[in-house]
């Protein structure tokens, strides 16, 4: 079973499989239990409160070979129900493929962060600890669709004019991850040909070992330029240029 943290407002908040912890008690049984406590949910939905636009949480996965799928479908289920502009879809990775390939999944758990349009914002694993701050936050982006990136990194970012796909290896427990994927998932928004994925790296561990990721959060920008830590903006933006 496959063991996660919601983080948000400060809060470090424990969740797991609460099937599997209660499997054996039929009165629980009866009853779905909620990941967020109270206090997180009445935070969250004045956080969410003035989202401008629908935001689709599309979800990918799979009942067999993916122990972590039900916590992220629950995870995306119960931030849907923090506002009317959120709403969750749910596909099967391996029999919808006409989905799968439309948004271009290749791994699961996935979540695309969906608002007016798609800006390309791809989380994998569950979006739990310190990352569910950069799930919000991603949640935020795609509904203003607005990046707040400054002046000077937009003027750069419509220079380019081949795709970017930056994937950004993080844990649950790293602090300073959520650095990395809010400011990758800004790209994101700011140019349709930049795709920002978020990836746990304990979720995928054939990707982390092919991609040499010892520490987190570490950023591989098309397969050619990878760095590890969370840069500034102008700095993590001389590294997309580069390539």
């Amino acid at each position: 079973m496959q063991v996660g943290y919601v983080s948000f407002d400060g809060q470090l908040l424990h969740f797991n499989n609460r099937r599997n912890n209660f499997r054996n008690d039929a009165r629980l049984r009866r009853f779905k239990m909620s990941i967020l406590d109270d206090k997180v949910r009445t935070s969250l939905k004045k956080d969410l409160a003035n989202l401008k636009t629908n935001v689709k949480l599309i979800v990918f996965s799979q009942e067999i070979e993916c122990p972590s799928c039900k916590d992220a479908s629950s995870l995306a289920e119960e931030v849907a129900t923090l506002s009317d502009k959120i709403s969750v879809e749910k596909y099967d990775f391996v029999l919808n493929k006409a989905q799968t390939e439309h948004y271009k999944i290749d791994k699961i758990p996935a979540i695309a962060v969906v608002g007016a349009k798609d800006f390309g914002i791809r989380f994998y694993g569950v979006p739990g600890g310190f990352e569910f701050s950069s799930f919000i936050d991603a949640i935020k982006l795609v509904s203003s669709g607005d990046s707040d990136l400054a002046q000077k990194t937009k003027e750069e970012l419509a220079k380019i004019t081949k795709s970017v796909l930056i994937k950004v290896f993080v844990t649950l427990t790293c602090p300073y991850c959520p650095a990395a994927s809010k400011l990758a998932n800004r790209f994101a928004i700011e140019n349709d040909l930049v795709i920002s994925e978020t990836i746990v790296a304990t979720e995928f561990p054939h990707l982390s070992n092919k991609y040499n990721v010892f520490s987190v959060p570490k950023a591989v920008i098309n397969e050619t330029v990878e760095f590890e830590g969370a840069l500034p903006e102008e700095k993590f933006l001389e590294q997309i240029l580069k390539t």
